[in-house]
This record gives structure tokens, C-alpha cells and sequence, in this order.
């Protein structure tokens, strides 16, 4: 009995040491930067329940598909204002219609507005980083469970 207490914990102990790698020494940030951001740069999509807006298509939109689940039942779009003016914002459903809307705008002084439709138009008094909560509407039944594609588009004043 005691040769296999022995012989486990010896094993369990030399399990859990890590090899060093000394023939290639680079650091994880060296290697994971650069492919992590060359990939948030060249689409919007959605990562966890946040869609970064990074990239504008060649209409000079902001275009991303995501999706609700019954874990992520919001999702928020973020997006930087460098220009005054107005946003157009569109929820277009995968199944054609859906009980799923813009439920608040955060402006970057944490000021908010909402709810809204599947459709926004709304006026930005301010520069910084916006937030879009997308959800379903809690006064209607039937949430809605599947993706969507969302545009944005800023018109300058």
C-alpha cells in the first residue's frame, strides 16, 4: 500500500513540472500580438457577447453578423466616433423577422438612451467609444434565438 501511495505521488509531482523550451525563447506576446490583431482588424465579428466595429466595408458601412443564445441573450456592438453627426443604425434578422431590437445606446459619458427598433437613427453629440446593446424586447413574447446581421453608418453633419 505504501509503494503505491509512493509511486502516485511521485508521479502526480513529476506531472505537474514544466518543460522549458531552449531552443525557441520567444515570449507569448511576441508570437500571439501580432495574428490577434491583424485578425480584429481585417472583419467585425462577434467575440463572446461584443462585436468590435473595427473595419467599414466598401459602402462605407460598419458591417458584422452575430448571434443570441440563450447564454449571450445581449449583445453589444462598440464603436469609436471620430465625427459629429448622425447614425444610422439596421437589424436585419436571419429569419426575416424576429423579436429583437436596439435596447440602449451608451454614449462615452455613460449616458444612455433606448430602447429602440430593429431600425436607429439617432443624432451623436459626442467623440469616444459608443455601445450598442442589441437584446429582445422583454414586452413581447417570444425572444429571439439565432443571428442577425447589424450595419452602422455615421453621416457627417
Amino acid at each position: 500500500m505504501k509503494f503505491f501511495i509512493t509511486l502516485s505521488l511521485s508521479i502526480f509531482l513529476f506531472s505537474c513540472q514544466q518543460k522549458e523550451n531552449k531552443e525557441n525563447p520567444k515570449t507569448p506576446v511576441e508570437v500571439s500580438e501580432p495574428v490577434a490583431v491583424k485578425k480584429n482588424k481585417e472583419e467585425n465579428r462577434q467575440i463572446g457577447d461584443t462585436i468590435l466595429m473595427n473595419v467599414k466595408n466598401d459602402k462605407g458601412l460598419f458591417e458584422a453578423e452575430g448571434s443570441i443564445d440563450s447564454l449571450n441573450s445581449k449583445v453589444y456592438i462598440k464603436f469609436k466616433n471620430d465625427e459629429l453627426g448622425e447614425l444610422t443604425a439596421k437589424i436585419i434578422p436571419a429569419a426575416g423577422k424576429g423579436n429583437i431590437r436596439f435596447n440602449q445606446i451608451i454614449f462615452p459619458d455613460n449616458s444612455s438612451d433606448g430602447p429602440f427598433g430593429m431600425d436607429l437613427k439617432i443624432n451623436l453629440n459626442q467623440k469616444g467609444n459608443h455601445i450598442l446593446v442589441i437584446g429582445h424586447s422583454l414586452m413581447a413574447d417570444n425572444p429571439y434565438f439565432g443571428k442577425f446581421k447589424v450595419e452602422l453608418e455615421n453621416r457627417k453633419e
